[in-house]
């Protein structure tokens, strides 16, 4: 893997430390600004809100520039963000901090995935996509814990310090180790938004929705359930919560791995898997054994959709592929907010504090039934298209457009030519003057030759002077024709038609 993926990964590893890093500190942050434990939480949920929509709109922005400059930008925005926080005298100021830093998130992650796919070959580029992410399953397993105790130990603005000074690192590594990517092509922002028409990409979107709002949903109280269901000590949580952090970081790069041989094939088995855990959680909770195993696998599992999510969505967005990531980040935190209010209106209706998991398993079976409806409907369209008529250009290379799934970008692909026609007589009888003419655009009853050459019909032998703007009309059996282009030379009568 290119070194410039660790700039990268760096990056996320800020980015998560910034996201998470505060849930540890918030009783010092209240404290020290004076303000109720649900305001406080407003830091938290603001972040997330800020993430969701900086994700499209800073994207749409930033698309037509140079990436490279962007990401650096982007650290910028970053570091300003978190230096407004360490520094703040109030918490109107610490608050606008987060929402600086956070507008960031959605569009590194999105313009970052673009660039670590750019860096390797088409076979690798969703375990790049993975490695990228990486940084930001290390800041849930290894930062979060270190932030907080940095945090208690020296005060909380160290820790914001701290993430500072992260953001400086990655931004000196991002411009000495990320190669120069390839100059992007200016687009409008009508056709950046043009990939919101089509239906892959929404399917692409409610699938990241319904699959991380299924996982966090069960996430969020997850605290709940292991101390009062599974009877371990409040103290034993965090420990725990490692260990759902460590099967994040595996998940993660065994997703990208995955997604990289079989993209749908294998989001189908992760999504059927992570809600048999959730399944398998519900009903093993009362046992602290089953339950460490199942909140490893619930990690494991959870994330390892993620690369293939990332992937998926890009695919079918192959010509707007930033503005694409990003929506498929705002769908990350849209999910999340999703799965916490549905397992808020499950403990809210006295269903007990395993119906989170429930909640989260019936999400996960509905993303799990969009995605399939996706992937065949994807199938029926490329069977469709690949029964499609061809067409004949002027250089006789037989090309089809193929559109990416339900109406996504495509790629045009050019087989060899035909064999040429066994010679045919020209009308004036002289083998001297006998030329042949190349294929050109058969598309209708009249065809037009190239007034450069004074091409005709295929495997027609014309006259061998250049007459300008010169087309041919074949008369006779034009519904064969229609049918068979080929058949044109065997069927009716070919005369000039001059204009």
């Amino acid at each position: 893997m290119p070194i410039g993926l660790l700039a990268l990964a760096l990056g996320g590893f800020g980015i998560g430390l910034t996201e998470f890093g505060i849930v540890g500190l918030l009783p010092q942050v209240a404290a020290d600004f004076g303000v109720t434990e649900p305001v406080a939480g407003y830091l938290v949920s603001g972040y997330a809100l800020s993430v969701a929509v900086g994700a499209i709109a800073l994207t749409l922005a930033i698309t037509r520039f140079d990436r490279k400059k962007v990401l650096l930008g982007l650290m910028v925005l970053f570091i300003a963000g978190n230096l407004i926080s360490a520094v703040a005298p109030v918490y109107s100021v610490m608050l606008l901090g987060r929402i600086i830093a956070a507008l960031c998130h959605g569009a590194f992650f999105s313009v970052g995935a673009v660039v670590a796919a750019e860096m390797v070959a088409e076979n690798k580029k969703a375990s790049a996509i993975a490695l990228m992410f990486g940084g930001l399953t290390v800041a849930n397993v290894l930062g979060v814990p270190l932030g907080t105790l940095l945090g208690q130990q020296l005060g909380w603005r160290s820790t914001f310090w701290a993430i500072t000074v992260i953001g400086v690192i990655t931004m000196i590594g991002i411009w000495v180790l990320v190669p120069q990517p390839e100059a992007v092509a200016r687009t409008s922002v009508r056709g950046e938004l043009g990939v919101f028409r089509r239906p892959q990409v929404w399917v692409s979107a409610a699938i990241t929705v319904l699959s991380y709002g299924g996982m966090f949903g069960a996430f969020t109280y997850i605290a709940f359930t292991l101390t009062e269901v599974s009877g371990f000590a409040t103290s034993t949580v965090p420990w725990l919560l490692v260990l759902f952090g460590v099967g994040m970081f595996a998940g993660n790069f065994l997703g990208g791995k995955a997604a990289d041989r079989a993209l749908d094939k294998s989001l189908i088995v992760i999504l059927a898997l992570l809600t048999a855990v959730l399944v398998v959680f519900a009903l093993t909770a009362h046992s602290q054994v089953l339950t460490m195993i199942s909140l490893f696998l619930m990690g494991t599992v959870g994330l390892a959709t993620a690369p293939g999510l990332q992937l998926r969505i890009m695919r079918y967005a192959d010509d707007a592929p930033t503005m694409a990531s990003g929506t498929n980040i705002a769908a990350f935190n849209i999910g999340n907010a999703l799965g916490a209010w549905l397992g808020g209106l499950a403990l809210a209706a006295g269903l007990g504090f395993v119906s989170p998991l429930w909640v989260g398993a019936a999400v996960n079976v509905v993303g799990l039934a969009v995605l399939a409806a996706g992937t065949a409907a994807a199938r029926r369209h490329r069977d469709r298209v690949a029964g499609a008529p061809r067409r004949l250009t002027a250089t006789g290379a037989r090309t089809r457009r193929v559109p990416g799934g339900g109406g996504g970008g495509g790629r045009v692909f050019s087989p060899p030519p035909p064999p040429p026609r066994p010679a045919m007589a020209d009308h004036q009888g002289s083998s001297a003057t006998r030329r042949t003419y190349p294929v050109t655009a058969l598309a209708g009853r009249r065809d037009r030759g190239d007034p450069a050459n004074g091409s005709g019909p295929a495997g027609f032998r014309g006259p061998a002077r250049r007459t300008p703007r010169r087309a041919w009309r074949v008369t006779g059996c034009r519904a064969r024709a229609r049918r068979a282009p080929a058949a044109w030379p065997r069927c009716g009568r070919w005369r000039w038609r001059s204009g």
